[in-house]
């Protein structure tokens, strides 16, 4: 009976899981259909079986815009697209407004503050 109460949950994870694997093969194709199989950073060009290695990568990081005529994506390099979504984030976390940037100065010492102090009183 347990495994009559799982599989609804599987079914639905499964057809969620095929709905947006097709949705991403559909932009995918049409991609590669309309821009030259280049990675858009480093101009490798991909061919065969390492076509595979090139990835679609949505220039507004919104992976739900996906307009017909393609203004939203570029084909990037796994290695480039990889490097673009490490710098997004770190973007992100350093920004204004985040919290890495309300922590405040990292260090309040002054190491020679007393400096002139210090060798007016060896004097």
């Amino acid at each position: 009976m347990s495994s009559d109460k799982a599989s609804p949950t599987a079914k639905l994870d499964r057809i969620l899981a095929e709905a947006q694997r097709s949705r991403e093969e559909g932009y995918r194709d049409k991609a590669l259909k309309m821009y030259p199989h280049v990675c858009g950073r480093c101009a490798r060009e991909f061919s065969g079986k390492r076509l595979s290695e090139l990835t679609v990568h949505h220039r507004d990081h919104n992976h739900d815009n996906n307009p017909q005529d393609g203004s939203n994506w570029e084909l990037l390099c796994l290695f480039c697209h990889d490097n673009e979504h490490s710098r997004y984030t770190d973007q992100q976390y350093f920004s204004e407004g985040s919290t890495a940037s309300q922590q405040g100065p990292k260090s309040t010492h002054k190491a020679f503050a007393d400096l002139a102090a210090l060798l007016k009183s060896k004097e």
